[in-house]
């Protein structure tokens, strides 16, 4: 049974950054309510670039939290924070792809699995944990459905 599920020093690390940009939201919220030192549209344009961004990685957090599950010819897919589990079986993959992105000296990997009902499923090698079993999985039973670059 191969099971993939998310990095803990993943999460853990951008939860940290989303702390420190909350800590500095409240700073210059602080700020402005006690001193009001900068402009006003210092604090309008702060204020908003830091919502956004911790808006941004907040859903990139919740959209990313996902498990899968493959075995006995069925691959089971689970995404807790939707409340959304379903399990296909081999046969209902249409395709699967693996893309390769090199940034920095290091290789990105990301599989593409697309099923019958036309749903696509995302897995990164960055993001979670038991990638490279997957990868092999696929190839040895549905190798045929591979789509190659």
């Amino acid at each position: 049974m191969v099971t993939c599920k998310p990095k803990r020093n993943t999460y853990l690390s951008l939860s940290l950054i989303v702390l420190a940009l909350i800590a500095g939201l409240a700073y210059l919220l602080n700020d402005f309510y006690r001193s009001r030192e900068f402009p006003l549209l210092f604090y309008l344009a702060g204020t908003s670039i830091i919502t956004v961004v911790i808006l941004l990685l907040l859903v990139k957090m919740m959209a990313s939290y996902k498990f899968l599950a493959a075995g006995k010819d069925r691959i089971s897919l689970w995404m807790p924070l939707k409340g959304w589990r379903k399990t296909y079986s081999l046969e209902e993959i249409l395709a699967w792809q693996e893309e390769e992105v090199k940034a920095n000296q290091r290789v990105f990997r990301q599989l593409i699995l697309v099923f019958s009902d036309k749903y696509s499923f995302t897995i990164s090698n960055h993001e979670h944990h038991g990638y490279d079993d997957l990868k092999k999985y696929l190839a040895r039973k549905v190798a045929k459905k591979r789509v190659k670059n």
